[in-house]
């Protein structure tokens, strides 16, 4: 039996019809930007696998790191002890995260992130006895990871909809655009006044998993204002946009009104391991600080912080400030703004559009742009068949690559994507 056999009778893969769907690809090792298979291909990897990796596959310093860490100590309970590379991360990521943010909650990944931001707010005002704050505002379109809390908050469509009876109430909210600039704030102000919101949350800027949607980082400061005038908690999910890819350190980093907790995963360890963090202010762990045992926020998982994770995670943040990561950033975004201003006018894109490390455009189809469009089935081999990794959202196309990536390299993306528009 070859590898491709025993793969397909022991392993359910996540995003993939059992039947009629792509057919895997075995990466027996990776370096850099590349994805080495066994049968001697190189495909490049312009979308950081699902945004993770900023520093390259198999960094040397990153998996010296894991290695030392995995021979000192592998984990402990993190209930009850602590150690060294927790305390370093925590301290290291609150040097760079906002300044209002206080304190690091430790968890496994994205979901996990925002799932432990939510029941931090809800608690929060159960802590205070506030009964009537139950209520949570989000965006349509939204992506916030596959628990229930975190589908709650998200998109409700087909990904949601066998799930839909056992998810809590949320207020929707339509992405801010110039066009719904009023009528959103409207909406928004009239559901703040009810006195029933606990929480908003929201992708800062960038709409990841909804097709890579952007929005002005002014709508969102004047929804925080209104929002923290009425003491609503602010919840940034951070995940995707941080970590440099939008230019700055994190989206937030782009508003003057603070969110009051940050939820970070992806980028955190160079995508080298599951790792998710939630950061708050000292306004919300006040709501906690009580000898009453029953106002102890009582969430953890049996491998919160785990001390290799944060290994990686101190070594990748070591290369994140680097001066030649940072400028290595601005550079990727010069060149994406670039080929933005080439294909933007393109008759068969529309809505183009760049900010920091992230370009993204819409292919023209018959059909409207979602992430169930059927153009996707025919882009994705495509650039495969070239030997590199683009995983479009339906018919929307994005590049988003490691920190590493050399401009002969992201040449040969837009190349590919524009013989695709001639091509397809």
């Amino acid at each position: 039996m070859n590898w491709l056999e025993r793969d397909q009778n022991s392993i359910w893969h996540p995003f993939t019809q059992l039947l009629n769907g792509f057919e895997h690809i075995m990466v027996e090792k990776a370096e850099g930007m590349y994805l080495h298979t066994p049968d001697g291909r190189k495909i490049m990897d312009a979308i950081s696998s699902w945004w993770v990796n900023l520093h390259g596959h198999s960094h040397p310093k990153i998996a010296e790191a894991v290695a030392k860490q995995a021979s000192n100590l592998e984990h402990v309970i993190f209930a009850g002890f602590t150690h060294s590379p927790a305390i370093e991360l925590a301290e290291k990521l609150l040097s760079i995260l906002p300044k209002n943010q206080s304190k690091i909650f430790y968890s496994d990944n994205g979901s996990t992130a925002n799932e432990v931001a939510l029941k931090m707010a809800f608690q929060y005002w159960y802590n205070k006895g506030e009964k009537k704050r139950k209520k949570v505002i989000a965006f349509e379109g939204a992506y916030h990871g596959d628990t229930f809390g975190a589908m709650s908050v998200g998109d409700r469509g087909p990904f949601s909809a066998p799930f839909s009876p056992y998810l809590f109430e949320v207020e929707f909210l339509p992405m801010p655009t110039a066009e719904n600039h009023s009528e959103l704030l409207n909406k928004f102000e009239k559901i703040l006044h009810l006195g029933e919101v606990a929480a908003f949350i929201f992708e800062p800027l960038v709409l990841g998993s909804a097709g890579m949607k952007m929005y002005d980082a002014s709508f969102l400061d004047q929804l925080i204002e209104m929002a923290q005038k009425v003491d609503v908690i602010c919840i940034a999910d951070e995940v995707f946009t941080g970590f440099g890819r939008t230019a700055k350190n994190f989206a937030s980093d782009y508003l003057n009104h603070k969110p009051d907790i940050l939820c970070l995963s992806k980028g955190l360890t160079g995508g080298t391991m599951a790792l998710g963090v939630t950061s708050c202010t000292e306004a919300i762990m006040e709501a906690y600080k009580s000898t009453d045992i029953m106002k102890t926020f009582f969430h953890g998982h049996s491998f919160t912080a785990n001390p290799i994770a944060c290994a990686a995670s101190i070594a990748s943040f070591d290369l994140l400030v680097n001066e030649d990561t940072q400028s290595k950033i601005q550079e990727i975004g010069e060149w994406q703004t670039e080929f933005y201003h080439k294909i933007s006018q393109h008759p068969k894109v529309q809505n183009a559009r760049v900010l920091g490390t992230i370009f993204a455009m819409e292919l023209k189809t018959e059909s409207d742009t979602s992430y169930v469009n059927e153009v996707r089935h025919k882009l994705y081999p495509f650039f495969l068949e070239r030997d590199i990794l683009l995983r479009p959202l339906g018919n929307v196309i994005y590049i988003l690559p490691p920190y590493i990536i050399k401009k002969e390299e992201i040449e040969k993306v837009y190349n590919a994507v524009e013989e695709m528009l001639e091509t397809l």
